[in-house]
């Protein structure tokens, strides 16, 4: 019969194999199969509360040398134009003679989305191309407009600070950590407004994880992990699966409930990609 169960059944089947299904069904059908993340992401929070990771010596950090104290997150701000101010006020003019003219428009006076569509081929990025991962506007700006040079810049400065900048040596600096925490989660934040993840951090993501002690940024490394591309299995094996497995076989229930959460989120960045 058409039991409410069997119905529900049945649409599932006509949804993935329409094929196999040449009954009608009713358009309003109660939903019987409750969200199955719900119960995990619960166990994932009780198990987070119970046993919340001790703060263990450090492997994966920002080591500088001593003369030079690094400011991670001092360049996520938009600066102030360097030209002069009193040039900039003798040479104002309202938004709508900047869309119609050539004169470029300074970012740090952009502050509407309206701003942003008038002057989206006059923009003029800010020489600390950090400063765009904070906002929101210029990011908008990056998915609308493919401008290579924008793009290229940012990259750039992203390979230098996570390559160059950042040492697989121990942080003696509870503070330097904190700072460099904020650091990945605004990369992840930024790769999740953009919807696709940035090659520097892949990068950065497969040299640093064979170092890795599964403890220092665990909650941020595990982020930026799902939004790594995919890429043959054969790559993935030796450079993602293989660091990953000898820290999932010998580490806590959390850690392993973690990694496989990440790793379902990686498939389901994938496919709303594509």
């Amino acid at each position: 019969g058409m039991q409410c169960h069997l119905q529900a059944l049945l649409s599932l089947y006509k949804l993935f194999c329409p094929e196999l299904v040449t009954i009608t069904l009713p358009g309003k059908i109660k939903n019987f199969f409750r969200n199955s993340e719900g119960p995990w992401k619960a166990a994932i929070n009780t198990v987070r509360k119970r046993n919340f990771p001790v703060h263990q010596p450090l492997v994966l950090g920002t080591a500088q040398p001593q003369s030079r104290k690094r400011k991670w997150n001092a360049q996520l701000v938009v600066p102030a134009s360097t030209a002069n101010k009193a040039n900039l006020e003798k040479n104002r003019v309202n938004d709508a003679d900047l869309y119609s003219t050539s004169q470029s428009f300074p970012v740090e006076q952009l502050q509407t989305f309206s701003q942003l569509l008038q002057n989206i081929h006059h923009l003029e990025f800010p020489s600390q191309m950090a400063s765009v991962l904070t906002n929101p506007l210029l990011l908008h700006y990056m998915n609308c407009i493919k401008d290579e040079s924008v793009h290229l810049r940012l990259y750039f400065w992203l390979n230098h600070t996570l390559q160059e900048e950042c040492s697989w040596s121990v942080v003696d600096n509870h503070q330097n950590e904190e700072e460099f925490k904020i650091f990945l989660e605004t990369l992840y934040k930024t790769e999740c407004f953009l919807q696709e993840g940035f090659p520097s951090c892949e990068e950065f993501l497969y040299k640093s994880l064979p170092l890795w002690d599964g403890v220092c940024c665990q909650s941020q490394v595990l982020r930026l992990v799902s939004w790594i591309p995919l890429s043959t299995f054969s790559e993935m094996k030796s450079q993602l699966y293989d660091p990953l497995a000898q820290l999932f076989f010998t580490s806590s229930l959390y850690f392993k409930c973690s990694v496989l959460e990440s790793l379902k989120e990686l498939l389901q960045n994938w496919l709303n990609c594509h």
